[in-house]
């Protein structure tokens, strides 16, 4: 089916691919410049000449186009800025040039990720064609224990399901654990519903969606549920007795408990990224570090501009600080493996991000996925910790 658009996103790595291709197709102009939201992300500040003359050329052709929603440096990584304006909506589908662009799916949208090709089609027209996907409800219930986080469930979800497990599917998430989420730990599971396969992951809109939203986006919205007996596969996990989870390299789906793994050495913890980088990852990972010292270097980004000024008045930046803890330019840091905390050949990270691919943060480094409380945890003892402990 063809569909309309109602935002596309694309930042300062994928902007340029797309707007290459849209010039190549032969187009002019956008189709709605309202409709269009670049942030500069990936790597902020430019770490060299040739990112600052292709970031140049993107603000260049912005500002051409009428594209007033761009988002510059130091504003933060495009999901957590996308979301704090009010583009993601219930009910919508929004599409962004980046494959964690599911993360959408936390306020009920239809969130998924496209090509730079298919991007420069929606920069022409405003529509695109999808395959409608089969849908997996995952329903996780129970009340999850004290130091186990959103971050672990979706560990949990992906050692369950497998990194295909749900190839082209929307997954909607349900259950007690879901619905006593925050906003921010929903975005964190729905982030990494793509690391399954996932078309789009969901979360059912309800009134902590309004909530956040309420004070970003003033025009009226629909609440979108799934049709009764849309779902082609349901699943079911008590995560009652769920414990801190680890991703272990070279997988996101080879998770294990982090007590099997406790006291392997790191050389590095980071903090942060659109799966980990906001107010309350960043809280709690001061309130186990406050009044200590950590071991290893820690890094911390915060997600985006509007993040780190809250840290910044409640004090969490502070503590971070004193417990000897970097702070980067909000953006998606070293994630990537561009800057700000690369690896070095046989380094090992705990990093609260999304991906531990070969050379994913640094040719022969060893990236551990996992939460930030066990992130902050580990970081004190200079190897892989159990939070409950710390």
């Amino acid at each position: 089916m063809e569909a309309k658009i109602d935002y596309a996103m694309s930042h300062d790595g994928t902007s340029v691919l797309a707007v290459k291709a849209f010039q190549e197709m032969g187009s002019e102009r956008v189709w709605d410049p309202r409709r269009i939201v670049i942030p500069f992300d990936h790597i902020v500040p430019a770490n060299n000449e040739v990112t600052a003359a292709l970031q140049a050329e993107i603000r260049s052709w912005a500002r051409s186009q009428g594209i007033a929603n761009l988002f510059d440096c130091g504003s933060g990584i495009c999901h957590q800025v996308f979301s704090e304006q009010g583009f993601a909506l219930p009910g919508t589908l929004v599409v962004g040039a980046d494959s964690h662009s599911c993360t959408y799916g936390a306020f009920g949208a239809f969130g998924t990720g496209v090509g730079a090709t298919d991007m420069a089609e929606i920069y022409s027209r405003g529509r695109l064609w999808f395959k409608v996907p089969r849908t997996i409800s995952v329903k996780l219930t129970g009340r999850l224990m004290p130091m186990v986080l959103a971050k672990d469930l979706a560990l949990y979800v992906a050692g369950k399901l497998g990194a295909d497990g749900a190839t082209y599917r929307a997954v909607e998430y349900t259950g007690q654990a879901v619905q006593e989420l925050t906003i921010s730990g929903r975005m964190t599971l729905c982030n990494m519903g793509v690391e399954v396969g996932a078309k789009a992951a969901i979360v059912p809109p309800d009134e902590k969606t309004d909530e956040f939203l309420r004070s970003r986006f003033k025009a009226p919205y629909v609440r979108v549920f799934s049709d009764p007996g849309s779902c082609q596969e349901e699943l079911e996990f008590d995560v009652s007795d769920l414990v801190p989870q680890l991703a272990v390299p070279f997988r996101v789906d080879n998770v294990k408990p982090v007590f099997d793994l406790q006291g392997l050495e790191v050389d590095q913890v980071f903090i942060g990224t659109c799966t980990n980088g906001r107010l309350e990852d960043l809280a709690m990972a001061a309130g186990i570090l406050r009044g200590k010292k950590v071991a290893v270097r820690t890094l911390a980004i915060p997600a985006s501009r509007e993040v780190y000024l809250e840290a910044l008045a409640a004090g969490i930046i502070k503590t971070l600080l004193e417990a000897g803890v970097m702070i980067g330019t909000p953006g998606c840091g070293p994630c990537l493996g561009a800057h700000m905390g690369v690896l070095a050949e046989g380094e090992v990270c705990l990093s609260t991000s999304n991906r531990n691919f070969p050379g994913r943060m640094g040719k022969g480094g060893l990236v551990y996925l996992a939460s930030p409380a066990t992130a902050a945890a580990s970081a004190l003892l200079g190897a892989i910790a159990d939070p409950g402990e710390a």
